[in-house]
């Protein structure tokens, strides 16, 4: 039996904002939170809004980065 999950193709370039938030493990309201924001990059595609997918990659490493500087060493 497959999932949603089974069916996220990982060769897309680009990601839908459901995709991207599912690949976040966020919610799709929280994703556009962060399209809006600017902190999850987007681009237009006709009248459709898309994530790259290298965006998602991007926007983790941002805050991994953040939270390395904000713990201190131990």
């Amino acid at each position: 039996m497959s999932t949603a999950t089974d069916l996220v193709d990982p060769t897309l370039v680009l990601l839908t904002v459901e995709e991207a938030a599912r690949r976040l493990g966020i919610g799709r309201t929280l994703c556009f939170r962060l399209i809006g924001s600017g902190q999850l990059e987007s681009v237009p595609v006709g009248r459709l809004r898309r994530v790259p997918a290298d965006a998602v990659h991007d926007y983790v490493t941002k805050l991994r980065q953040a939270n390395k500087a904000a713990t201190p060493d131990a």
